[in-house]
């Protein structure tokens, strides 16, 4: 295995020697995380966790409160708190936030594959702790804002599919690359959220996220219905993609030189 550099280190009186890689192991195979990839990955994590926070917050403290908050004070919350977050840390990673969005940008073509399992797991560790700190001061509540479909499973899933293919379009649209573009880019992209848990989310939860919809669910023990959750965002980015290759010019999902 050939070393670009190494630094050797004299250790204890044994006369150890600790080789420390420096730069990058060639021919190694082993993906190696620069600083910079490590901030898009704690961006990631505290946006999300950021998200669900306030957002599955809203939910229980409105349980808690009696209605105080409202439904229509829950789809603000998330609404502003995506909008908060893309101009808080869009310029850092992207501020995806959403598995199904990153994994949309990657069948775009706009964001580099290498990164998208790494992006996916500080998402889904950022919603943990957001739900985990949820328990712990709500340690009464049952669902901690877990997304449960009102009625049949198809129709939840059918919902959830085309909210987030909607809002997958939408991203496309106002993006360059996997990240927003504009200072309006997060008013849309929140705008859209707020108008989507507006009038499905009494029916479906208006996840659109199988980060949001996962923590909750793990952290309350309630995963019947966790699976839809995580299937439909994701076919519904696919199916966002699709409609940006037939109704916008081209170029909408073409490689760009340097993704994410």
């Amino acid at each position: 295995m050939l070393l670009d550099s190494k630094l050797v280190k004299k250790s204890g009186e044994n006369n150890l020697y600790v080789v420390m890689c420096v730069d990058v192991v060639r021919h190694s195979g082993c993906p190696v995380m620069d600083k910079d990839q490590m901030r898009k990955f704690y961006a990631e994590a505290f946006g999300t966790f950021c998200l669900v926070f306030a957002g599955t917050g809203a939910i229980v403290i409105n349980d808690v409160s009696g209605g105080v908050i409202s439904h229509l004070g829950i789809a603000l919350t998330f609404g502003l708190v995506v909008l908060s977050m893309i101009y808080a840390v869009g310029d850092i990673s992207g501020a995806h936030l959403n598995p199904a969005v990153t994994i949309g940008f990657f069948v775009a073509n706009r964001f580099a594959g290498r990164l998208v399992l790494p992006y996916i797991a500080s998402q889904i560790a950022g919603a943990l702790i957001a739900s985990f700190l949820l328990r712990f001061l709500f340690p009464s509540h049952i669902s901690l804002g877990t997304t449960l479909p009102a009625d049949s499973y198809v129709q939840s899933f059918i919902l959830e599919l085309v909210l987030t293919a909607i809002l997958m379009f939408v991203i496309l649209k106002v993006s360059s690359g996997a990240r927003e573009r504009g200072i309006t880019a997060g008013i849309v992209v929140g705008s859209v959220i707020t108008l989507e848990a507006l009038f499905a989310g009494p029916i479906s939860g208006a996840s659109m996220n199988p980060a949001r919809s996962l923590a909750p669910a793990l952290v309350s023990g309630q995963l019947a219905s966790t699976w839809l959750y995580l299937a439909a965002p994701i076919l519904g980015a696919f199916l966002g993609v699709v409609l940006c290759r037939v109704m916008r010019e081209e170029g909408c999902c073409s490689p760009l030189k340097q993704a994410a």
